[in-house]
């Protein structure tokens, strides 16, 4: 921090905030070379960038002062392509500039445009909105840039892939030729560049690398899972990492809103965040998880972009991102500041190529494996209450006295399993899931089954001897149903082995198998206790395939009657004359 005297306001608000050292990109802003011109800078969230060009712009506003002047029209100016990073960053720079004097005021979409005003009209040294509002407030003449000194594009990328160049291009062209301009951004395609080049000069450029910063303090799992069992693993990667706060990105509202509903009701205290939320609605959700109301938030790309939330470990993909650019900004809102974070893609049989092609894209290696079973989960319990403030906390003399009288009156077993249960109480159950292995399915057959015809008397050629009863399930082709995770599932919901199933046939909507009849009650009892709503396993009662003739006539077809005469064409209607009034529809010119 040598950029910044002994007694500067900045190096006062950094020491608060006990800014040890500086990540790379903050170091990178405030080296000599790049003191009062404009920054090009790629690299990843996470990497601190708010404070850094709050740094970086700090000789610009102050000079030589220690305190800014009395707020009048604003000195600079930072564009976030969302709301939730806009306000983060009203709250990064106001903490930042407090011993300056700083008044920092922010103009987002969805609050009161009329309370912005006002705010304005006080004066600001610094304000931080949207593209779309701040644009809205150029326009009505409520934001006036005529003293403007610097301009910070914040998420530049994202910005142009929520379509607000034009709004950009607008306020660029609005504001003072002699302004530095700073653009941030983790990625550079060629819109950037091409906006990097029409409206900065002299631009000194910073990369960090992504491999080295970006992904430092991530660390990438890709957990393989059955199509039926996403919201099951999803519920025991939470309950495995026990992270104080977790986001799971869906990638449509309906989606959002199914695994919410599924995580509350398993008893986990979730929120959700989409675009179909209000702004109120949205800050009440951000600050539930704020203030430990809530530890996961379930979440579409657009609603989470920009989310810095705090003792933020743990990021889940319940559905894969469409880029490698959407991965890294889904994962970045963990490892932040130093801190430790684990990123985890839900990766369907059907989807491992794309998942491994993500993963190559964005430059990561991850380590595969499948979701934490319940006896995992069971186990680090034990070992969680044995380290649990319960058992590890000194006792007081009243704590003793009660756990004397207990142990007169009951065992010493009883006492600890009533401790276990009262444990237990508050932790959502473990569900019981599958690995469904490595590879890549293949549904070059159109039916999984084994030759029909018998090869001996009294052995059916399905491996099954004597009879057999045949089932129904509600997962077909398009649902991914491969005979590698159903035959798993079948087993352990009916409590049989697999050797008592036989052929398996995979339609588009559904898949029918079948059963050795000698456990075919004990199967059918199994699934009825532990039927759920997304798989529905049902005796098939009509006749089985197997059972048909596979001589059986088809059906002769049905004619039409003969008519009584000759089927002749009706000549077309002409059709209706649309061309001038009074025209003549059969003219022909000589």
């Amino acid at each position: 921090m040598e950029f910044f005297p002994a007694g500067h306001p900045l190096t006062r608000a950094l020491a608060e905030r006990n800014y040890t050292d500086l990540t790379p990109v903050q170091m990178a802003v405030i080296e000599p070379g790049a003191k009062d011109r404009d920054l090009l800078v790629s690299a990843q969230t996470g990497s601190g960038k708010t404070v850094a060009y709050g740094m970086a712009i700090a000789n610009t506003l102050l000079g030589d002062a220690d305190v800014l002047e009395p707020a009048a029209e604003p000195l600079a100016l930072i564009v976030a392509p969302t709301r939730e990073l806009a306000l983060q960053v009203h709250r990064e720079l106001t903490w930042l500039y407090e011993h300056a004097g700083g008044r920092v005021v922010s103009c987002v979409g969805g609050m009161d445009p009329r309370a912005e005003q006002r705010m304005l009209a006080r004066g600001a040294h610094i304000v931080v909105g949207t593209p779309g509002r701040l644009r809205d407030h150029l326009e009505r003449g409520g934001l006036r840039i005529t003293r403007l000194k610097a301009v910070v594009l914040d998420e530049a990328d994202e910005m142009l892939d929520l379509g607000f160049r034009e709004d950009l291009e607008f306020i660029l062209e609005a504001t003072p030729q002699e302004r530095r301009t700073l653009l941030f951004s983790a990625t550079l395609p060629k819109a950037i560049v091409t906006m990097a080049k029409r409206y900065q000069r002299d631009a000194w450029r910073i990369a960090v690398s992504a491999g080295k910063q970006g992904h430092a303090d991530i660390e990438y799992r890709a957990v393989r899972v059955a199509p039926n069992e996403v919201e099951h693993a999803v519920v025991n990667l939470l309950r495995y990492f026990e992270s104080p706060s977790t986001l799971v990105f869906c990638n449509t509202r309906d989606s959002v809103r199914h695994l919410q509903a599924i995580l509350l009701e398993r008893g986990f205290s979730a929120v959700a965040l989409s675009g179909e939320l209000g702004q109120n609605e949205r800050n009440q959700a951000l600050q539930a998880l704020r203030d430990g109301r809530a530890r996961v938030c379930v979440a579409t790309d657009v609603a989470a972009r920009g989310i810095d939330l705090p003792n933020l470990d743990l990021v889940i993909h319940a559905e894969l991102p469409q880029n490698a650019q959407t991965l890294q900004h889904r994962s970045g809102r963990t490892g932040r500041a130093g801190r430790k974070g684990i990123s985890v893609l839900m990766v369907l049989l059907s989807r491992r190529r794309k998942a491994e092609q993500l993963l190559q894209t964005a430059g990561v290696q991850a380590v595969w494996g499948g979701a934490p079973s319940a006896d995992d989960i069971r186990k680090l319990d034990q070992e969680r209450l044995l380290q649990s403030p319960f058992v590890t906390e000194d006792l007081s003399e009243d704590d003793l006295a009660m756990a004397k009288a207990l142990l007169a009156e009951r065992s010493p077993e009883d006492i600890a399993a009533a401790l276990v249960r009262m444990y237990r109480a508050h932790l959502p159950a473990a569900e019981e899931v599958f690995d469904p292995g490595p590879g890549t399915p293949s549904y070059e057959p159109r039916e999984y089954r084994e030759p029909r015809e018998p090869r001996e008397r009294g052995e059916r050629s399905n491996g099954l001897s004597g009879q057999s009863v045949w089932f129904r399930l509600n997962v077909g082709r398009q649902k991914n149903a491969d005979p590698r995770w159903l035959i798993p599932m079948i087993c352990r919901q009916g409590k049989i082995t697999k050797q008592e199933i036989g052929s398996i046939r995979i339609f588009e909507r559904e898949t029918k198998f079948e059963i050795d009849s000698a456990v075919a009650e004990r199967f059918i009892a199994s699934v009825r206790q532990l039927e759920r709503a997304d798989v529905r396993i049902e005796p098939l009662e009509e006749s089985s395939p197997a059972e048909r003739p596979a001589h059986e006539p088809r059906p002769p077809r049905t004619h039409r009657p003969p008519s009584d005469g000759p089927i002749t064409a009706k000549p077309a209607p002409k059709a209706p004359w649309k061309g001038k009034p009074g025209g003549r529809p059969d003219y022909k010119p000589k």
